[in-house]
């Protein structure tokens, strides 16, 4: 650790670590929009570059290796599934309709099986059907965000492929959650030995699903009155801590429930509705989006660096481990470009499949909670975290060229 870490506060050491990751996932920002690139794929390179440091340099602060990064990474990636929710809401996912959810479910089914069969095929050893399960789970994530900025920038979020494609995407969060409790619980119990009892699976599924269904139930009819309440309140700046102490015992409560708090972050973001805050943000001046969206920016960059930092580019010169990395890119990306095809008449499945290709905040938060299992090991999860990077970059320049190609869609 730095030098500062050797006094009696560990704080010294904590503070210098969040100036770094701060600094570095910056820089590795600002590469990466010079380049073209999405952002996270900057800062994940600015966490490998961090580890590649530490290595060379023992006082250099560990981003990979420090409780405190653990904290804060873990605190961003909650804080980030709640603003992920906050973007989307119920009434908004029931209405994007037959095409958007044909091509989620295809989107989701097709990633995976590809990627469980290069898993069998390709790790050195084999691996057992819930590990393989995990790996092809993480392939099955889109990145809302990445495809949303792209066709925004060309003004095609409003044509009937941006909608499928957005729609699609959000349907995708609710579905890949679901399967990374499903996968989750296989492994934890094939770990623990006797194989993979399915009735307990089958209870962590419905406990998944029952857990969405009554936060989402519930909380659209108690939230509006609890946020009126509030209203009545005299305290000045209430409208941004009752919205994290909410979205953050909802994920208190995912976890102790047995699954993942992202998934409570992730329900409490979908129950609350702009009609709810309304009062609140009438009274601040300031909308929930512009008071969420300084917090995501300061601490989401901490998981992907914290995430870069703990891929480690040696295990790529493995053979074997560079030629899981390259069928996990390609198999991944066909399983979301196929699923463009299944939309139906009338929409461009080029355009869709396109869209559906980028995996970024979800997908990564995936192989964070295999490797937080002890069920990716370190080169497994260094391949599928090469194979998000590559389709990552693949996506976006995919979709402009095909946007370039039909420039005028029709608006839906």
């Amino acid at each position: 650790m730095l030098l500062a870490t050797a006094h009696a506060d560990p704080a010294l050491g904590a503070l210098v670590l969040l100036a770094a990751i701060w600094l570095a996932a910056k820089a590795g920002g600002e590469l990466a929009t010079r380049l073209k690139l999405p952002t996270v794929v900057g800062e994940l390179g600015a966490g490998m570059a961090m580890a590649a440091c530490h290595r060379a340099w023992q006082w250099f602060p560990d981003a990979a290796g420090d409780p405190s990064a653990d904290l804060f990474a873990a605190v961003g990636v909650v804080l980030l599934m709640f603003s992920v929710g906050l973007e989307s809401t119920v009434p908004q996912m029931l209405k994007v309709g037959l095409p958007a959810l044909r091509v989620a479910v295809a989107g989701v089914i097709m990633p995976v099986l590809l990627g469980l069969g290069a898993a069998f095929l390709l790790i050195p050893g084999g691996v057992s059907l819930p590990v393989a399960l995990f790996i092809g789970a993480c392939l099955c994530a889109t990145s809302v965000g990445i495809s949303a900025r792209v066709l925004s920038e060309r003004n095609a979020g409003s044509s009937q492929e941006g909608r499928v494609i957005l729609g699609a995407a959000v349907i995708d969060d609710v579905l890949g959650l679901l399967v990374l409790v499903l996968v989750s619980g296989m492994a934890l119990a094939d770990q623990a030995g006797g194989g993979t009892p399915w009735r307990a699976v089958g209870r962590t599924l419905a406990l998944a699903v029952g857990f969405l269904g009554l936060a989402l139930s519930l909380g659209r009819l108690a939230t509006p009155h609890l946020f009126r309440m509030a209203n009545r309140l005299r305290v000045e700046e209430l409208l941004l801590p009752l919205t994290l102490a909410f979205g953050f015992l909802l994920a208190w409560v995912g976890g102790h429930a047995g699954l993942a708090p992202i998934v409570g972050a992730y329900a409490a973001g979908l129950i609350l509705e702009p009609t709810h805050v309304e009062f609140l943000e009438e009274r601040e001046q300031k909308s929930l989006e512009a008071l969420i969206h300084p917090l995501v920016t300061a601490l989401a960059p901490i998981f992907f660096v914290v995430m870069g930092a703990r891929v480690d580019p040696r295990n790529l010169l493995d053979t074997s481990i560079l030629a899981l990395a390259l069928s996990l890119t390609l198999l991944g990306a066909l399983g979301k470009y196929l699923a463009g095809f299944v939309a139906g008449k009338g929409f461009d499945p080029h355009l869709i499949g396109w869209g559906m290709m980028p995996r970024g905040e979800v997908g990564l938060i995936f192989v964070a909670t295999g490797a937080q299992l002890g069920i990716l090991s370190g080169p497994i999860q260094s391949a599928v975290v090469a194979a998000m990077m590559l389709t990552t970059v693949m996506g976006p320049i995919g979709l402009s060229w095909r946007l370039n190609q039909v420039p005028n869609r029709p608006p839906a």
